[in-house]
């Protein structure tokens, strides 16, 4: 195993490491998430390989651009919740396809010399893309409120279809896990109670059969534009590190480090552009990082940001990251 992979998985393993591994991630066709075309995909492809033959990362989290959309057909025209009973599984198969084939040709190029993790939506996050699409008005406070059976049902049927991806694209892609992507519903009349009857069981059935196949996984908890999370929603969730927007939730790495029981953690640093990583001097970065170490300690953290940093960002400023956290000395 290569030394960076060992890093990585003790890191993750709440291990003694020589230094503190720091992993950020960029999208590679930012404008084009959602449109699934062989342009956009090669786009997503050789920015993969630009980004680690130029900076070697510690890990890869391998994105999903050009993948966004579910393309499952009993999904698309949905104008009222009772559409919503139509869905079936099982007909995504050249999506799940076309995903695996992608994270092989990344994991082929990586040699095995760098943990990898493919990007994976929770079944809710899906299913907002699919009503937002849809046009219908439908929200997911809404259906829990109104329809929180017929949302339970498609929530199960998106489940089956992710968790097949989930296993192949570890078991034929060769990834070394899932980074599962998911947020609270972003309605304040939606509480944990309804959370866990509703939405938990869908991402627990995939954290489940990722889980099967590696003892890997990351849960993301999504900060994106300013969203709010009740991070204790999810401490029970059965994965091995835990990345959530520090910056946006005001809980630190150590705070989160104890809600989680201890497990690994991921981040530190604001993703945006007004961010030190993004903005500030290299002095700047360097004594953030140190904060962050002095806080957050050395055993199993990895260093990153709230969410994907900005495209321009420049690799260097990440090595000045990498450096600071090499040569931290507590």
């Amino acid at each position: 195993m290569s030394d960076r992979r060992q890093l990585v998985f003790d890191a993750f393993d709440n291990k003694k490491t020589q230094r503190v591994p720091v992993g950020f991630w960029f999208h590679f066709a930012p404008e084009e998430l959602f449109i699934n075309k062989p342009e956009v995909i090669r786009k997503n492809v050789e920015g993969h390989f630009r980004f680690y033959d130029t900076f070697r990362p510690d890990f890869v989290k391998l994105m999903s651009d050009g993948y966004f959309r579910y393309p499952n057909p009993t999904l698309e025209k949905v104008e009222k919740a009772e559409d919503l009973l139509k869905a079936k599984s099982g007909l995504v198969d050249d999506w799940i396809d076309a995903q695996t084939a992608l994270v092989k040709e990344l994991t082929d190029h990586f040699r095995s010399e760098t943990a990898t993790f493919y990007n994976i939506f929770a079944p809710a996050t899906v299913l907002g893309f699919v009503l937002e699409e849809t046009g219908s008005g439908l929200t997911l406070a809404g259906l829990i409120k109104d329809h929180p059976e017929t949302l339970a049902y498609v929530l199960n049927v998106i489940k089956q279809d992710l968790a097949r991806l989930a296993f192949r694209v570890i078991t034929e892609g060769k990834a070394d896990g899932i980074y599962l992507s998911t947020r609270n519903i972003q309605d304040k009349a939606v509480g944990r109670e309804a959370y866990h009857k509703y939405i938990t069981p869908s991402e627990q059935g995939v954290l489940n059969v990722a889980n099967a196949v590696s003892d890997y996984n990351i849960l993301h908890i999504c900060g994106y534009e300013g969203a709010r999370n009740d991070l204790s929603v999810y401490e029970d969730y059965d994965v091995k590190v835990i990345n959530w927007a520090v910056v946006v939730e005001r809980v630190s790495l150590q705070e989160g480090k104890k809600l989680f029981g201890g497990r690994a953690v991921i981040g530190g640093f604001d993703n945006t552009t007004n961010g030190v990583l993004y903005r500030g001097s290299k002095e700047e970065v360097e004594r953030e990082t140190r904060r962050l170490l002095e806080e957050a300690g050395t055993v199993g953290v990895i260093l990153g940001a709230d969410c994907t940093i900005p495209s321009d960002t420049p690799l260097e400023r990440l090595e000045w990251v990498r450096r600071a956290a090499e040569n931290y000395r507590r």
